[in-house]
């Protein structure tokens, strides 16, 4: 019961951008392609806020190899200032090669703005969409990985069970992304567990009304600096039951309000394809 029972290789395609003193950002190219967002009716742990499903279609896009890192954090927190300051160093749990966390939306938004300014490509948080889509990398359990998790395969309270399950190590923090050596099939790390991964849209209780371009959902205006309230997450964390690193679980709590700055909260960038091509 719970155990692994397979494993593949898979190739993807993939650029670097240099962010000096040896540091580099993984990007992968994900291709487009349809699919449902959200989770079925049957799926253990399924919450109304993950309904009705909606088929979505996505263009191609890059997303990061893994969570932002600590080190790629300071590369980018010490370029100029776009619209706020950062701190270098606002992790809890300390290490280049872990996640970056203790950041809000806000941060995450300045390093996206800073590392476009750096770049010359643009740069910015993967919308929901795009964030299942990449989790998902064509599967429909649960998990990328099939229908249950274990503390083998990612980071997350393994006193806790899904399904067929068996109870693991909780490791009581972050991990160095990448360790367990699991990538999806589009060769994307760390989509389970670790950290919870911010997103670009405003948070709404259901997907009614949902975009179905795979387009961040706004309520109001587009400007990310003017934006208010609850922000969405993804993927679970170090801290959290195995439930919520499901692919379709989303959450956005009080505790979730884009200010917010906890020890499991991360992020990954995306960047638009129309400016790697030119």
């Amino acid at each position: 019961m719970g155990e692994i029972i397979n494993r593949e290789q898979h190739q993807s395609q993939s650029f670097s951008e240099h962010l000096g003193n040896g540091t580099v950002l993984e990007m992968v190219l994900i291709s487009g392609g349809s699919f449902l967002m959200g989770s079925p009716e049957d799926e253990l742990g399924r919450r109304e806020s993950e309904s009705p499903q909606l088929l979505v279609n996505i263009p191609q896009f890059c997303i990061g190899k893994y969570p932002v890192t600590q080190a790629q954090w300071k590369a980018v927190a010490v370029l100029p200032k776009i619209n706020r300051e950062l701190n270098p160093e606002p992790s809890y749990f300390r290490g280049d090669k872990r996640p970056v966390e203790e950041v809000s939306w806000y941060d995450a938004v300045e390093f996206c703005d800073r590392l476009t300014s750096l770049t010359k490509r643009q740069y910015r948080l993967p919308s929901e969409a795009q964030w299942e889509y990449a989790c998902r990398a064509g599967t429909t359990t649960p998990f990328h990985f099939g229908e249950t998790i274990t503390s083998e395969l990612a980071n997350y309270d393994a006193n806790y069970t899904y399904a067929a399950g068996v109870k693991g190590t909780y490791r009581e923090e972050t991990t160095e992304v990448g360790c367990f050596g699991i990538a999806n099939s589009f060769g994307l790390y760390d989509m389970h567990g670790n950290v919870d991964e911010w997103c670009l849209d405003d948070w709404h209780n259901n997907y009614e009304g949902a975009p179905t371009d795979g387009s961040a959902w706004f309520d109001d205006n587009n400007n990310l600096y003017q934006k208010q309230g609850n922000g969405v997450l993804r993927g679970g964390s170090w801290l959290l039951h195995p439930v919520f690193c499901r692919s379709a679980s989303r959450f956005s709590y009080d505790w979730a309000e884009r200010v917010s700055i906890l020890q499991h909260f991360g992020f990954r960038v995306v960047c638009e394809i129309e400016t790697i091509i030119k």
